[in-house]
């Protein structure tokens, strides 16, 4: 399979401006996922797919191609992965490059398991019925004992055929799984054919859940680098 990895940054981060090349632990944080598909045995392409310039510069510096710059209406706060992806296929493609499966790296998960990516790509080699692979772990909370609100009273956020699910123990309710971001892997028939990032049939790479983390405001951006700089985990060699 000829495998291409896109990185999507764009430029209008509002939570934390300039978020993707914002510095984290020494280095811009699109640094980390640059650097986790150059570590891949199976990535041909690492491409950037940026509106920004400056974010193009940042990543062309640590290693990742910029083929193109990403037009401005696909870099909304509400634009989806799905015609980010698309576009950069498309752009390829008129230049005669064709790719088997899009590996999808956020650079807002600077924090992979080593070889994550390659093992997800292997999971997609080896299932030729399955449309994605995605990262997943458990989640801190568990959907059945959510609630949401309707005329001004609460109601249970997910239906179930158990029995008031909210009061069960959390041990007694169905294992849920949260996808965490770290890598997704789609095939290209996928996305050109299906019109989906995910298609119908999904398989699961499970991963633990320490090495999901939000970078939306301060506290949660200083919390992540002393987590990253203090825990012992796989962290990619950044050059």
């Amino acid at each position: 399979m000829k495998i291409l990895a896109v990185i999507p940054a764009r430029g209008g981060s509002k939570s934390i401006p300039m978020k993707n090349v914002r510095p984290f632990n020494g280095h811009p944080l699109i640094a980390y996922s640059i650097a986790a598909a150059s570590q891949s045995r199976n990535i041909d392409r690492t491409i950037c797919s940026t509106d920004d310039q400056n974010i193009a510069s940042i990543a062309e510096q640590y290693g990742s191609e910029i083929p193109f710059l990403r037009p401005a209406d696909l870099a909304d706060d509400d634009t989806r992965d799905f015609p980010v992806l698309v576009h950069a296929l498309y752009e390829l493609g008129k230049a005669g490059e064709e790719y088997d499966a899009v590996v999808h790296l956020r650079p807002t998960c600077p924090l992979r398991p080593e070889g994550l990516i390659d093992q997800a790509i292997e999971i997609l080699k080896s299932r030729p019925e399955v449309d994605c692979v995605r990262s997943v772990s458990v989640p801190s909370e568990n959907p059945f004992k959510m609630w949401q609100e309707r005329n001004d009273l609460i109601e249970p956020f997910v239906a179930s055929s158990i029995e008031e699910a909210y009061n069960a123990p959390r041990q007694s309710l169905p294992e849920v799984f949260w996808h965490n971001g770290l890598v997704d892997v789609i095939r290209t028939q996928c996305l050109l054919e299906k019109g989906s990032v995910t298609g119908n049939k999904i398989a699961p790479i499970f991963t633990h859940p320490s090495y999901r983390i939000d970078l939306d405001n301060e506290w949660q951006w200083q919390h992540a680098e002393l987590w990253y700089a203090r825990i012992p985990m796989s962290k990619v060699e950044i050059k």
